[in-house]
């Protein structure tokens, strides 16, 4: 499979150039990006072509993987899958549920395969710990904590100004979203939502199966206090998420591959767009009640 990449900042350099041609599957093409000479530079760190017109990108390609902040990445995957491209996209999917509808309409009506990469969803550790979970009955609540120090480090992504705008709750909401609800379903309601430190918040959800759940994100927390955390308790017991033994890269490589099989098969993939509409849709509910909050 011949894919392009849309990006080409420090997510995109660090992680999707390296799977992307490490892979034995792929054919890594090409890259566009915002700012071409950035493009340029990537692409010949590659030998790959480096495109000013994403469209001729497009038309080279039998897939795209987007590493672009999210309202760039909904508008561009919409444009991707129009015109017949598989998608390989990052978290969130997109900021507002109309803008994820539009990907997921999009993707169904051309036919296209997609997959949204959530990291602990296909490290392997993570994976079969969730997979683990979720035959298990019972679970009474959780607690998960997803604490990134970006804005108190020297971290990369600090510059970003999607993040400076969104914060913890759509940087690091979706992935303590991907862990929980596989196992207790999906969220009827964000019960109580408030704001902490900087851009930390406090999260109460209420799932199908009954049970509760509480988040605390944050992408201000110490770098001595950074760190994922989550914790299931019911008549099983407790359970805690393992940590991985791999980075972003493997990781990534396995979502490359859940796209070639779902292209192939036409079976959609657990972490297809569609559930990275839903995604975007809790965090929009739980924005709309912090904001509530704050008034």
């Amino acid at each position: 499979m011949r894919i392009g990449l849309l990006g080409t900042g420090p997510w995109a350099r660090a992680a999707y150039a390296p799977a992307l041609a490490g892979h034995a599957g792929l054919r890594f093409t090409g890259v566009w990006g915002r700012r071409p000479e950035a493009a340029r530079a990537l692409a010949e760190e590659y030998d790959v072509a480096a495109y000013d017109d994403v469209d001729a990108l497009l038309a080279d390609v039998d897939a795209v993987a987007v590493a672009l902040p999210p309202s760039v990445q909904a508008e561009l995957a919409v444009r991707a899958a129009r015109a017949g491209r598989h998608l390989l996209l990052d978290k969130p999917l997109a900021v507002s549920a109309a803008e994820g509808r539009a990907v997921v309409e999009a993707a169904d009506r051309a036919g296209v395969a997609s997959v949204v990469f959530l990291t602990a969803r296909f490290q392997k550790e993570p994976e079969a710990w969730i997979d683990e979970q979720a035959a298990v009955a019972g679970w009474f609540t959780a607690r998960a904590q997803w604490l990134g120090a970006v804005f108190t480090s020297d971290s990369p992504f600090a510059a970003s100004p999607w993040r400076r705008e969104k914060g913890a709750l759509w940087d690091v909401g979706p992935h303590a979203l991907s862990v929980l609800l596989p196992v207790l379903g999906d969220v009827r309601q964000v019960t109580a939502a408030a704001h902490g430190p900087a851009d930390t918040v406090h999260l109460v959800l209420d799932h199908a199966t009954g049970a509760s759940s509480a988040l605390t994100l944050s992408l201000t927390a110490p770098p001595a206090a950074a760190g994922a955390d989550v914790e299931l308790r019911g008549e099983a017991g407790t359970a805690l998420l393992p940590g991985s033994s791999e980075g972003a890269v493997p990781a990534l490589a396995r979502a490359a591959e859940a796209l070639l099989t779902a292209a192939r098969t036409g079976r959609p993939h657990a972490c297809d767009a569609a559930f990275g509409l839903r995604v975007t849709e809790i965090l929009a509910m739980a924005e709309a009640r912090l904001t509530d909050t704050a008034e």
